[in-house]
């Protein structure tokens, strides 16, 4: 490279519009408000067409909004939350280095968690409650406080789903098993979906197997029976599983507590009552008690 053109390189970094627009990124990075404000005024009153104007403004106004007062209703939280959504984190990752724009959002979603914390979970309004809020905000604990506030919690998808995620995050995937295998049984959909939203490399992996290996049908509720598969391929996980509340009107549920006394059975040697569970394991998944079956160098007749 000449040095003609390093000068002008530098000429270009040293420009007063991406000087100003700086000033602006870093008053936002240190979240002061007031100090941004100005900074924005400043560039905007230069350049008023500036291309990062729009964000800025938007992330300046949040920053100086900051009320902390209950949310009145679940309506005033959507409100909230729409705007979060649409208007405020889009602005962030127009503006902000992508390294950091998660960190410059946490604030603002525990604040709303925080504001939503008094609201009342609603099955036909999931999403707005503050336990997904505080999972926004990297915030576990938070989290499984809020959802622990809900009756029955483990019986509903949504809030059920929220706690397996907080307790991931928490304390990894060693601990959340026992829930991953609840949802599993209760919401197939739900679990593939946290799944995907976990980016865990382990159980990427098994998902990968299990969808080229599961005899099923190919659909999501598939998912249901992956618990059992997984005892299948990966005994060694019978005790984590073990601690999962079974729900005994779900056969996949069943499967999975059933497969886990079977492999009990087999440590024991107690060949008489094996064979009474293997027959009531095949009547509840005849392919995947092949599958076991075939672990087992056994011929199923």
């Amino acid at each position: 490279m000449t040095m003609q053109s390093v000068q002008q390189l530098d000429i270009f970094a040293d420009s007063r519009d991406v000087m100003l627009r700086n000033d602006v990124l870093e008053q936002l990075q240190q979240r002061n408000a007031t100090a941004a404000r100005t900074a924005l005024e400043r560039l905007a009153a230069e350049y008023p067409g500036d291309g990062a104007l729009s964000a800025m403004t938007a992330l300046v106004r949040d920053l100086g909004s900051g009320s902390t007062a209950p949310f009145a209703d679940h309506a005033a939280l959507v409100v909230a939350r729409r705007h979060l959504e649409d208007e405020v984190v889009p602005a962030a990752r127009r503006v902000l280095p992508a390294q950091t724009v998660h960190a410059w959002l946490a604030p603002c979603w525990r604040a709303l968690a925080a504001r939503a914390a008094t609201l009342a979970f609603r099955g036909t309004d999931a999403v707005n409650h503050a336990a997904p809020l505080w999972l926004m905000a990297g915030e576990w604990t938070a989290a499984c406080d809020a959802v622990e506030r809900i009756e029955s919690w483990w019986r509903i998808p949504a809030p059920l789903a929220w706690m397996t995620e907080a307790r991931y995050r928490a304390a990894g995937l060693d601990a959340a098993w026992p829930l991953l295998a609840e949802l599993a049984w209760l919401a197939p959909a739900r679990f593939a979906a946290l799944l995907s939203a976990l980016g865990d490399a382990s159980l990427d992996t098994l998902r990968r197997r299990f969808d080229a290996a599961f005899p099923g049908t190919g659909d999501v509720d598939d998912y249901a029976w992956f618990p059992a598969w997984l005892l299948v391929v990966k005994p060694a996980l019978a005790g984590r599983l073990g601690e999962a509340r079974v729900q005994r009107n779900r056969a996949a549920s069943r499967a999975t507590a059933l497969l886990g006394e079977i492999l009990r059975r087999e440590h024991e040697g107690d060949q008489h009552e094996l064979v009474n569970l293997r027959h009531e394991f095949s009547r509840l998944h005849a392919g995947l008690f092949d599958t076991y079956m075939a672990t087992r160098k056994v011929q199923h007749r």
